[in-house]
């Protein structure tokens, strides 16, 4: 009989442009698996990897893929602002879930952290991925925060809007509106954010404002084509209610048949998202190495970007 070849080893290596579009397919699939098996449905659709091609651009040791024989089994995506290091993504496809891949690709994961001489790690996951929850918190990463999807037909929505007391003026890549945005987040994250506003100003797809109360900037607030709300941010907490109400009018204009939003669980937002119909369609939790942010201040874009 003749001998067997012996498997080939699994490879782990820095990603290439040309196969995000792949490990995209990957997390895709992985998140449907996941959130179909504790009875969520699917929750992800395949999009071009536009961060995640941007993020490769800016810095390179953020993203690996593991592979054996060709096919990639696992990918991992992390960026880095100031002292924050972010894991953006660590997926495994489910049929070779368990040979500890997932450790190997946080263990590079980290080791971009280390580089980067980030003090401050974190994460946003699905309440329910206990597997990986375990794995994060072998690593310093504990649970914080309840972050919530909520979501709302557009029509439900329009019967619930009312006036708003903000002033939306729309964002631009000017050194005023950068600086705002940098203050902004400064004092809601403690970190600038400038490269990642500069991505989502020149995203066609977005829509970026600058929220004014009177004369004073108090916050910004981004609305995607779709419909979907985040990030915003404000300068006090008591003003998070009202910019999350002018960007529910913004979301509502973009003809999108469905608004959403990642809303922290200690916002005041979410009793104004419940009074607009919303409702919560999915658990996630915000992981991090150590308390940071003032939650009541910030709303994500998604578990990605942050």
């Amino acid at each position: 009989m003749p001998l067997k070849e012996p498997p080939m080893p699994v490879v782990f290596r820095p990603a290439h442009a040309e196969e995000l579009g792949r490990a995209e397919e990957l997390v895709v699939s992985s998140i449907n698996d996941l959130c179909e098996r504790h009875g969520f449905g699917r929750m992800a659709s395949l999009r071009p990897p536009h961060f995640q091609n941007f993020s490769l651009q800016d810095d390179p040791d953020g993203l690996w893929v593991a592979e054996e024989a060709g096919q990639i089994l696992g990918f991992t995506h992390s960026w880095v602002c100031g002292d924050l290091w972010f894991l953006s993504e660590l997926f495994v496809s489910p049929a070779h879930q368990g040979r500890g891949i997932g450790n190997e690709l946080l263990t590079r994961a980290l080791a971009h952290a280390q580089k980067a001489a980030s003090t401050r790690k974190a994460l946003i996951t699905f309440t329910f991925n206990t597997v990986s929850q375990g794995l994060y918190i072998r690593h310093g990463l504990f649970p914080r925060l309840p972050i919530y999807l909520l979501k709302v037909n557009a029509q439900t929505l329009a019967l619930h809007l009312q006036g708003t007391q903000l002033r939306c003026v729309p964002l631009e890549d000017t050194a005023s509106d950068l600086e705002s945005l940098a203050r902004i987040d400064a004092e809601a994250l403690g970190v600038s954010r400038e490269k990642h506003h500069r991505y989502l100003i020149h995203d066609q797809a977005m829509r970026g404002v600058i929220l004014h109360a009177g004369a004073d900037r108090v916050g910004y607030a981004y609305v995607s084509a779709d419909g979907h709300v985040g990030p915003l941010a404000v300068t006090h907490p008591e003003a998070c209610g009202e910019a999350f109400r002018a960007a529910l009018h913004l979301a509502a204009q973009s003809g999108a048949p469905n608004v959403s939003a990642f809303l922290p669980g200690v916002s005041a937002t979410l009793g104004v998202a419940i009074a607009h119909g919303m409702r919560i369609t999915l658990p996630m939790v915000l992981m991090s190495a150590q308390a940071f942010g003032d939650w009541t201040r910030y709303l994500p874009r998604n578990p990605g970007f942050m």
